[in-house]
């Protein structure tokens, strides 16, 4: 297969289900179309539940190949999308679960608030300065996981109810009960600003390096 330049993989029109059925024909240089169209989802999905950087990173390495690995099961009867978020959250919960057990670190969520000023922030960006980006991050990670999950995958990444009801396995009312309870929770002066999309951003540079390492180890 010739070489594809990274607009190209993102902006690809081939249907997920088209993609699936060529890599499991043996094609399985085409899983970087899937990586690109679907890494800032999965970043956002895993970032709500971890909060260390390389507990992510390598959360969603395993996540991919874990998709590769069970890609035969994909059926089509979920989008796409939906089926790599679930496998993505298990990974993130089973790490930790992992940690809890281990007793190496705390996930207790009051003591971890100060963590939020480690986050890699990428002040580069545009649209919403450095430090107002850095605050409305900080207040999402205060968010109870069973809110903070839902925000950000319906209010930063944009995913419907039922999307998200599939992921989570929950009722839609129960997403739409969680969605709006997040919200009040938040200040509304930081809600307003947090409709920005760079918010938790997994820019090219990131996406670059995830793509090479699943790559190189599939």
């Amino acid at each position: 297969m010739e070489a594809i330049k990274r607009s190209e993989f993102k902006s690809s029109t081939i249907p997920d289900e088209r993609v699936v059925e060529r890599i499991l024909n043996g094609e399985k240089e085409l899983f970087e179309i899937l990586m690109r169209r679907y890494n800032q989802r999965l970043f956002r999905a895993v970032r709500s539940y971890l909060r260390d950087e390389d507990d992510v990173n390598d959360t969603l390495q395993d996540s991919y190949l874990k998709a590769y690995q069970k890609l035969y099961q994909f059926k089509g009867d979920a989008a796409f999308s939906t089926w790599l978020v679930r496998i993505g959250i298990n990974e993130a919960l089973q790490r930790l679960r992992k940690q809890k057990a281990n007793q190496e670190v705390s996930i207790d969520r009051n003591e971890n608030i100060q963590f939020a000023n480690k986050v890699d922030m990428n002040p580069e960006k545009k649209v919403i300065n450095h430090e107002n980006r850095q605050l409305i991050e900080r207040a999402v990670d205060r968010l109870p996981e069973k809110y903070r999950t839902i925000y950000m995958l319906r209010e930063i990444e944009g995913m419907k109810n039922a999307e998200i009801s599939e992921c989570l396995e929950l009722t839609e009312s129960n997403v739409k009960v969680r969605f709006y309870r997040a919200r009040n929770l938040l200040k509304e002066s930081l809600y307003e600003l947090s409709a920005d999309a760079e918010i938790f951003e997994f820019g090219n540079e990131k996406c670059d390096r995830l793509v090479e390492k699943v790559m190189e180890r599939l």
